[in-house]
């Protein structure tokens, strides 16, 4: 994810790192070769007697951006939802921490590496990547028992319920204390839930793909449309305004599936860092890991 300090808006107009134009580029320069051809053929093209307008195209442009603009607020949403759950992570970390602490001390460094393991094995699911070193690292040995399972991370959400039952047979909790810590436990389970369906259901695909098509049709065919009245000027109108429709197009494929690398994407590593700094810092430690800070682009990851 990309954070920016605040810039000149005459500053911003030249940001490359962080914007979507990298990925567009080679499309943008196939939209540069049709105009191109369209110059070059214009004399064929005015005397053929098949001729594009501009009125068929206004009245598509004006469609592309109304849906383009609903499918970019859809993907959004989810982009919103996704920091939201990761957020609520962090209240439930603090609030089972905060009870462990008070109930059961000599337990905390037990719930504080459960806590950090479901953390990070959640961002290695959502991220389908391997969680081995995160989850050895606070588990030690008992990680190769979590990464048999086929759900690790709600594997480990059940040892966390296991261990809090194991505390109510001994006695060192209430059962009033018990419920509100099954509520916390709880809010896990709503965010691994909310996560994985985030992660798992993407917007359908037939919707996106017919955005997709016609926005590419609509950018191939529109120097065509332009030639007759711009002549030379149709390379610069036309990869200008297929800059804005494809740029509305990635950024909301980006936007849809908020739990990758992408510059755009949420920076988990930072969160799980974050939530780790909290824990810690609750149970007094003085080797606390640093927060993960932006670098010389200013990315989180």
């Amino acid at each position: 994810m990309i954070i920016r300090p605040h810039r000149h808006w005459f500053l911003r107009l030249f940001a490359w790192h962080g914007s979507v134009l990298p990925g567009i580029l080679f499309r943008l320069g196939l939209n540069l070769a049709m105009s191109l051809i369209a110059i070059l053929c214009v004399g064929w093209y005015g005397s053929s007697g098949v001729k594009l307008t501009l009125a068929p195209f206004s009245l598509l442009g004006v469609s592309i951006a109304i849906f383009l603009g609903f499918r970019n607020s859809v993907c959004y949403a989810r982009f919103t939802e996704a920091r939201q759950l990761w957020g609520g992570l962090l209240i439930a970390c603090r609030t089972l921490q905060r009870q462990a602490l008070a109930i059961c001390p000599h337990e905390v460094p037990r719930v504080t590496a459960m806590l950090l393991a479901f953390c990070y094995s959640m961002k290695h699911q959502l991220r389908r990547s391997d969680a081995r070193e995160d989850l050895t690292r606070y588990l030690g040995d008992e990680a190769e028992i979590v990464l048999q399972r086929r759900a690790p991370t709600n594997y480990i959400e059940l040892q966390l319920s296991q261990w809090l039952a194991e505390q109510r047979r001994q006695g060192n909790v209430s059962d009033m204390v018990y419920v509100s810590m099954d509520q916390s436990l709880n809010q896990l389970t709503q965010v691994l839930g909310g996560c994985e369906r985030l992660a798992s259901m993407p917007v359908p695909f037939a919707y996106g793909l017919l955005l997709h098509r016609t926005v590419y049709l609509f950018c191939s065919l529109l120097p065509f449309a332009l030639v007759p009245d711009l002549h030379y000027m149709t390379p610069l109108v036309s990869v200008f305004i297929s800059y804005t429709f494809l740029s509305l197009d990635t950024l909301a494929e980006e936007l849809e599936t908020p739990f990758g690398l992408a510059n755009n994407h949420l920076p988990m590593d930072a969160m799980c860092r974050n939530i780790e700094v909290n824990l810690r810092e609750m149970n007094n430690e003085t080797l606390i890991p640093p927060a993960i800070l932006p670098d010389a682009r200013f990315r989180l990851v």
